[in-house]
This record gives structure tokens, sequence and C-alpha cells, in this order.
């Protein structure tokens, strides 16, 4: 009988969070690459209609960065299953997911399981800022984890939690960088007094009704 062909799976994983409310809580980003079967893409753990809609962001990124995008058979799976995905956040995480599945990523470098990720991807590769950074740093810290990689105009706000690291890129192509070894992120200096007298400047409270000892303090 002739021999059947033994399809290769490479596998990764790359931890992100999800946003309810204010609180971060922890989601799980696994890509299988299967060499059998036609090429596609399957993507469980209910995303909404933004995060389906990433994959061809994090197609184009990759690409345009100058990385091979692995057409093979992908599934992409975000757990919890259980818990709704939503947004853009899960751009970056998926996109290093899919490259350190394929192996563009070389384990010269930090740990991909020490951070977690966060971003959205512009097509030509570029982060785009994503709410919750001090959220998601503090579930790095929670969770005991080195620290986040996220993109560069979320650093500061992240940095105010302290204890951690904070890697803010602007660029995928800078994160595979520093995932590699060949590349660091500055970190960012952060005047807590600052940052936080900044943001009780821009609360607009007049959109709430009632609560009036709340919003004079």
């Amino acid at each position: 009988m002739p021999s059947r062909e033994v399809p290769v799976v490479t596998m990764s994983r790359v931890e992100s969070f999800v946003l309810q409310g204010i609180d971060a809580v922890p989601c799980e980003i696994e890509v299988d690459l299967c060499t059998s079967g036609l090429s596609g893409m399957a993507m469980v753990g209910l995303p909404d209609t933004a995060v389906r809609e990433s994959i061809e962001r994090v197609k184009t990124a990759i690409r345009t960065c100058g990385y091979r995008y692995p057409w093979r058979k992908a599934t992409i799976c975000l757990a919890p299953g259980d818990l709704r995905k939503e947004g853009p956040v899960f751009d970056l995480p998926i996109s290093i997911a899919i490259l350190a599945a394929d192996g563009a990523i070389p384990a010269s470098g930090p740990p991909i399981g020490s951070f977690l990720f966060a971003g959205e991807l512009a097509l030509d590769g570029r982060l785009r800022p994503v709410r919750g950074a001090v959220s998601l740093a503090m579930l790095a810290k929670e969770l005991g984890r080195t620290g986040v990689v996220l993109p560069k105009a979320n650093a500061v706000e992240a940095a105010a939690v302290g204890g951690i690291e904070v890697h803010g890129f602007e660029r995928l192509d800078e994160v595979v960088g520093f995932l590699a070894g060949a590349s660091a992120a500055p970190t960012p200096e952060v005047d807590a007094d600052r940052l936080l007298a900044a943001g009780g400047a821009s609360i607009d409270c007049s959109e709430i009704r009632g609560q009036e000892a709340a919003k004079r303090r």
C-alpha cells in the first residue's frame, strides 16, 4: 500500500486580553498551520465582525512589511470560546501568532509567552492605538508576565501602571525585530502626576444625568 503523507502542523500561542468594562480578561490566540488540504482560514472563539475582518488587515500588513504570508490551511482560535471578542485589538497578536507558527520569528529574542500583546494594524504595517492599555498592563502584572507589547501611542498610558516592561512600537516589523532579538524599544518615561492631571482635565460630565456628588469630585 502506498504510504500516506502525514500533514505537518505548526502551532503557536500568543496572549492578549478582552476588555470588559474597565477590567481585562486573559485571552489566548492560538494559530494552527497545516500543510494538508486547501489553503484557507477559519476563526473560532466568538469573534465579532471587526475581529473577523482583522485577518484581511493582518494578511496585507504582513506582506507590506516584507514577510511571507503562509498560504496554508490556518485555524485561529480565540480562547476562552464562550467570551465575545470585539474590536481590532487582536490584529497584532494574531499577526505575531501567524508569523511565529510559520517560523518567521526566530527563538533568539525574548520569549513570546513573556508578554501580552494588543494593537490595531494599518494595511502598511503601522500600529494604531487601542482602548484599555492600562487594563492590559494591570493584567500582565497580575499574571506575572514580563510586560506588554503594544502601539507606541499607548506606551506612556500603560507605563503608568509600573512594575512591568512596556514596549511600544510604531510598526509590525519593529515588533518582529524585537521578538527576534534584533532591536529593543525604549522604556517610556512617565510623570504620573502630570498624566493624572491631564486625564482629569479631559473628563466631560455633560452627558451624565444625576450623580452630582461624583461629578463634583
